[in-house]
């Protein structure tokens, strides 16, 4: 039996469920392993008639640094972009479950990890959180997930943030419709699970019309993702790109 901690933790407060990555050593990173634990605890949330909402956050200091690039750095160009595509069905498949999930940020939220928050129905961020997108400047797009960034804050925006044009605190990220409510440091948590504890108090078949009703009304976010995919695997291949997995892999 392996001595590794969890890399999804699972509580309960009365009808929330807390699902909190559990990698603080990797900062949370989207790993092969966290993901597939990830989906079995939300595919676990949305079979219990019990949960009525579901709350993801990560364990201290910082939400999610994204992917793996560790992992990654393993990986030829073509092996990145299948991994990167497991995990962007796993993120998209938050839209499709029938109960609301409320991501709860704090510290930082950097390339996939931003992207997991936006999958979430809503996003509480904390007023230092550093909000980013590094992936253009690492040397490659971004392989899934665009559409929940262009869906909150419109495509202009959308591009500058991908481009990492500007910094982004979470007042700021409150500001551009990144985040639904800001909080004081250490606050993000709480509020999240009392948004959720009020979405638990409405009658659920309405809760779960209304987020199938306006899933409806977004973009086609998997032929989106497979887009970004072709792009990201031409790019991985790029000398900027090998020298940055490069740093991260020991390669």
């Amino acid at each position: 039996m392996s001595d590794s901690p969890p890399p999804i933790l699972i509580a309960d407060d009365e009808a929330c469920r807390i699902v909190t990555l559990n990698r603080p050593q990797r900062r949370n990173a989207l790993g092969t392993e966290g993901m597939l634990r990830l989906a079995e605890a939300f595919a676990d949330a949305a079979a219990d008639p019990e949960i009525r909402a579901v709350v993801l956050t990560g364990a201290p200091p910082a939400f999610c640094a994204g992917s793996d690039l560790k992992e990654l750095g393993g990986l030829n160009a073509a092996g990145m972009a299948e991994h990167e595509a497991a995990t962007a069905a796993i993120a998209r498949g938050i839209g499709e479950l029938d109960v609301p999930v409320i991501a709860a940020v704090e510290g930082y939220a950097l390339g996939g990890g931003c992207i997991l928050a936006l999958s979430c129905d809503l996003v509480v961020s904390a007023s230092n959180v550093r909000w980013s997108m590094p992936e253009v400047a690492n040397g490659w797009l971004p392989p899934w997930g665009l559409e929940a960034l262009v869906a909150r804050v419109g495509l202009v925006r959308a591009r500058a943030m991908v481009w990492d044009a500007f910094d982004c605190d979470g007042t700021e990220a409150h500001r551009l419709g990144l985040a639904d409510a800001v909080t004081a440091p250490g606050e993000a948590l709480a509020k999240a699970i009392a948004m959720g504890k009020r979405l638990a108090g409405r009658p659920a078949s309405a809760v779960v019309s209304a987020k199938r009703y306006f899933a409806g009304l977004r973009l086609d976010a998997e032929r989106l993702d497979a887009v970004a995919s072709q792009h990201f695997q031409q790019d991985a291949g790029s000398i900027s790109a090998q020298a940055v997995l490069a740093r991260f892999s020991g390669r």
